[in-house]
């Protein structure tokens, strides 16, 4: 029994000895089971949940903007951990140009519309009827100047080689019902062709292209356009015409700039070519060039949206421009319409800024 004890004494003095120098220089595991050093002065003794109640927190030490670097710092170590690089810090937005309202009411002769023009050189947007210049319509055929763009960047359209089949299909505009190039199907407005242009685009490239110009409200939805009740054959529907997609007649002048200002992102070969089907051709006067797209949509087989969005050029200076026709009523309103009051008011806009430059010389 002596010689029992005696062991047991023994052993129970090493297993003391033993926890005693691995408390001292061994390791312990942490919350995920794995192990990781301690030092001696570090080691605390476990907490009672009263004392772990009781005890501050780091956050709570911290003032605010140290919780928030805090956080910040450890969201970026997340993601770099991950694979994905830490967010940019947001741009400051710079400044607005200057918004000059209107009264232009004597080129619409009662007609509901609005009209945009901007100057770059001037920093100024000057605006006939603000509300209506900021409401989102459908953008109908203008569209087409951006689906051009896309098309003559990507490769889809060579200028030198741009016939496309007619399918035979007759179609209401006798014009469409032949075998037609990029050129004439801008300036006739042929929907088929753009339809199997924007087609081999595809969503994800176009919704790319929508993004990076802020064109609207981005919206590729209803990319084959059955939201159209006007017309159901798909050769001629589309998410631009009276469907998912919608921009504002301002937001059209500022595409505008987007594409053939100084900043503009594309080749000088692509705003070249567009240019060429966008001029307006049969300009009386010759002192300047206006270069633009029409657009008319139908609901009920009313028009209801009716436009001429582009740019003119005279000396030098650039302008940027859009006319927009809503539905009135005993009034007509048409594309040709749009364009026409377009042509007037960027016509006498030019000849103003151009005496007034000429006044200042003088």
């Amino acid at each position: 029994m002596r010689n029992w004890l005696s062991c047991a004494k023994l052993i129970g003095c090493g297993a003391v000895i033993v926890l005693l120098l691995t408390g001292c220089f061994g390791r312990y595991e942490d919350g995920d089971g794995q192990k990781a050093p301690r030092n001696e002065k570090t080691v605390k003794p476990p907490a009672t949940a009263e004392q772990a109640a009781a005890e501050p927190t780091i956050a709570a030490l911290q003032s605010p903007t140290e919780q928030a670097l805090m956080e910040q710092a450890v969201t970026e170590t997340e993601q770099a951990r991950d694979g994905q690089p830490a967010a940019e810090p947001i741009q400051q937005p710079e400044a607005e140009p200057e918004t000059i309202e209107k009264d232009w009411s004597a080129y619409f002769d009662g007609l509901s519309g609005a009209a945009v023009v901007y100057d770059p050189a001037a920093f100024r947007f000057e605006v006939y009827n603000e509300e209506l210049a900021r409401t989102r319509r459908s953008p109908c055929s203008t569209f087409k100047i951006i689906s051009s763009l896309t098309a003559l960047e990507t490769g889809i359209i060579e200028p030198g080689d741009s016939v496309r089949r007619w399918s035979g299909e007759v179609f209401w505009n006798e014009k469409w019902n032949r075998d037609i190039d990029f050129p004439e199907a801008f300036r006739e407005s042929c929907v088929w062709y753009f339809r199997e242009v924007i087609d081999e685009i595809g969503p994800e490239r176009m919704q790319e292209e929508l993004e990076r110009l802020a064109y609207g409200n981005g919206d590729l939805s209803d990319w084959e356009g059955r939201q159209n009740t006007n017309n159901n054959n798909r050769a001629l529907t589309g998410f631009w015409l009276e469907s998912s997609l919608m921009i504002s007649p301002r937001e059209q002048t500022e595409v505008m700039e987007r594409i053939f200002g100084k900043e503009s992102p594309y080749s000088q070969e692509t705003q070249s070519r567009l240019r060429e089907v966008m001029l307006v051709e049969g300009q009386t006067q010759t002192d300047f060039s206006v270069y633009g797209k029409t657009g008319m949509g139908k609901l009920a087989g009313e028009v209801v949206d009716a436009w001429f969005v582009g740019f003119a050029q005279s000396e030098g200076k650039t302008v940027y421009f859009c006319v927009y026709l809503g539905q009135t009523e005993e009034k007509e309103v048409t594309s040709a319409r749009a364009k026409e009051i377009a042509i007037r008011l960027v016509s006498d806009y030019l000849v103003n800024c151009n005496d007034c430059i000429k006044a200042a010389v003088d």
